[in-house]
């Protein structure tokens, strides 16, 4: 009934999805099982795409030819670049989406992939012989041969919902669990574990009374994530902001006994990072009102996501609170907020290729890891999509280092320290943040995916250069042409910065604080000469990498000098048991977790200075 694929993908969401389209794009051939496709890469928390950090991954995934960026640009319905009164290696875009199309264009984009097919069922098995995982079986008892296997359950293995004392099994609301899988995982010697997340209510926003909430609009110039040529974005629909109150915490509070959280029956960790409402009121108690985001989940409905009110508690008391928030006096609710329960594998049971080590071919992306979040999971998707094509093909694994991409970082972190909340991203996780910006995301990969032959980077290769060229030329003339002060005095009064006194070169005033390139070509018709005829997007990386050449330099002395240590290799099959000079904590941790490199071992918890330099001394270095 089916052929042998190169890649089986067993979970369609944003894992599973960039998985699919990474390895169909380097040409393997891809089967995704889902157990419904209606339902494929849904949003099933927040409508919302990219963040700190977060927005960040969106554009690596985009430069390596995956469709997250894509899709976002297609389907957002307001867009706005975070922390643009910090630097640049802080700026994350963030987009509002549309729920509904977000997934609809997702489904229609892999489904005009030549190289990817579908099966609509329950994988409850992966098939393994002598160590090799040889394909999947699912309910029906159809066995289906692969390669390769990616496994993307996301919130499904075992998934259990709990909304107060009530509780069922489900990936998702309206959406049945996934069972026998994490039991033949465990009987295979994997480790595994629990977590848990939350959702919010949603209200109909025919309901709510936005004229006592604060707007919160849209950038005026919208940008996008994507370096392809998507749509600028066009009639943008506001967000508002509200607060809880006292009163609300005391509703709340009446139901704190009826609490999965409270009374024991969640045992799974939650999000550090995204409490529940209740969490947010024991933990921070000396807070008397918590922000509260409500955002439209679309153009063509009245859905309302409520962003900050994610519960478990009965329906009851969340409906009778909400109904105390200022603009929700009169909400209608559409459906409770819920907590989830489900099987995660702790990720140090990966290789950096995101490879098992028990089994070779199998793969694991996603909530699978123990990370939270649409866009943590899209970019481990795209490295286990790229490594397991890689190695049906024998080939040298790819991996990120975290002076790479932030989807180096997040990786790295998994497979060498574990996790034992859901992981989320942020940028203070990067130790190379001013390298990391959101605008060089094409400049740092879209040249590693032209290497590695996916499909389409030629077309990038070409833009790529011409902002590349840009830059270059912008900066020469920027640095040779000078200004008098009869020219720039008047600008610099106004922005309240010293005045010149003698003629200097644009670049000396550019570099100064508070002075940008966008208002100072409005006055200095030389510089806008020079400007002129340049896509604004390379006008801004350009500035960026003007203002912030020496920041940059240092950054990239820091990363060739710590890269030493990346290019010393470590055989896998290293015995660290005759390294008696070695503590025995590092005996242990560099045993489990079997560092490919010096730089690797070095961020092990547990492994020391002195442990390192052991290890060098055995290496002959």
């Amino acid at each position: 009934m089916f052929p042998e694929y190169d890649v089986i993908v067993v979970g369609a969401g944003h894992a599973g999805a960039e998985a699919a389209v990474a390895a169909g794009n380097m040409g393997s051939s891809v089967l995704l099982v889902t157990m419904n496709m209606g339902n494929m890469v849904e949003m099933s928390c927040n409508p919302a795409m990219g963040g700190v950090a977060k927005g960040q991954i969106v554009r690596e995934i985009d430069a390596m030819g995956g469709y997250s960026g894509i899709v976002t640009d297609h389907t957002m319905i307001q867009f706005r670049l975070l922390n643009l009164s910090k630097g640049p290696a802080m700026w994350s875009p963030r987009a509002q989406s549309d729920r509904m199309a977000f997934s609809a264009l997702w489904r229609k984009k892999l489904g005009e992939h030549k190289n990817i097919d579908f099966w609509q069922e329950m994988v409850t098995e992966i098939i393994e012989v002598d160590g090799v995982v040889k394909g999947v079986k699912t309910q029906l008892g159809i066995e289906i041969p692969g390669k390769t296997v990616i496994l993307t359950n996301g919130t499904f293995l075992n998934g259990l919902i709990h909304i107060g004392e009530k509780q069922f099994g489900g990936g998702r609301i309206g959406e049945r669990e996934a069972k026998g899988l994490t039991k033949q995982l465990v009987d295979l010697g994997f480790e595994a574990g629990r977590m848990k997340t939350g959702t919010p209510a949603r209200l109909d926003g025919r309901t709510l009374d936005y004229d006592r909430m604060e707007v919160q609009p849209g950038d005026e110039n919208p940008g996008k994530f994507s370096y392809t040529d998507t749509p600028k974005l066009e009639n943008q629909i506001p967000c508002h902001i509200t607060y809880t109150s006292n009163k609300v915490h005391e509703t709340l509070k009446l139901g704190f006994n009826k609490s999965p959280l409270f009374n024991g029956r969640i045992m799974g960790s939650g999000p550090r990072y995204c409490p529940s409402i209740e969490d947010k009121i024991e933990r921070f108690a000396e807070r008397d009102r918590h922000q509260l985001f409500v955002e439209p989940e679309g153009r063509n409905t009245n859905e309302v996501y409520v962003n900050g009110f994610s519960s478990s508690l009965p329906e009851d008391v969340q409906f009778k609170a909400i109904r105390q928030i200022q603009g929700f006096e009169n909400a209608k609710m559409f459906r409770p907020g819920y907590a989830i329960e489900y099987d995660f594998f702790p990720p140090t049971q990966l290789k950096a290729t995101l490879e098992t080590k028990l089994i070779k071919n199998l793969f694991f992306a996603g909530q699978i890891n123990g990370t939270t979040g649409y866009e943590e999971a899209g970019g481990q998707g795209m490295i286990a999509g790229i490594n397991a094509h890689l190695n049906i093909h024998e080939k040298d694994p790819f991996i990120l280092k975290r002076s790479d991409a932030y989807i180096g970082v997040l990786i790295d972190d998994l497979v060498n320290k574990g996790t034992k909340e859901p992981y989320r991203m942020f940028t203070s996780r990067a130790e190379f943040r001013i390298l990391l910006r959101q605008d060089n995301a094409d400049v740092r990969l879209t040249p590693l995916a032209h290497e590695l032959g996916i499909f389409g980077m030629e077309d990038r290769m070409v833009k790529l250069n011409e902002k590349l060229r840009s830059e270059q030329e912008i900066s020469k003339h920027i640095r040779q042409t000078s200004i008098t002060p009869e020219e720039i005095n008047p600008y610099l009064e106004r922005k309240q910065s010293t005045i010149l006194k003698q003629k200097v070169k644009l670049d000396k005033v550019l570099l100064r604080p508070h002075i940008s390139m966008e208002e100072m070509r409005k006055e200095v018709p030389a510089l806008d000469a020079i400007l002129d005829g340049y896509d604004q997007l390379n006008i801004d990386y350009a500035e960026i990498k003007l203002k912030y050449e020496g920041y940059i330099k240092k950054e990239e002395e820091m990363v060739n000098k710590l890269s030493r240590y990346e290019d010393i290799k470590i055989n896998p099959e290293f015995d660290y048991s005759r390294l008696q000079s070695l503590s025995s904590e590092a005996r242990e941790k560099l045993k489990e977790i079997q560092p490919r490199t010096i730089g690797q071992a070095s961020r092990i918890s547990g492994v020391s200075p002195s442990d390192i330099s052991v290890l060098l001394v055995h290496l002959g270095r």
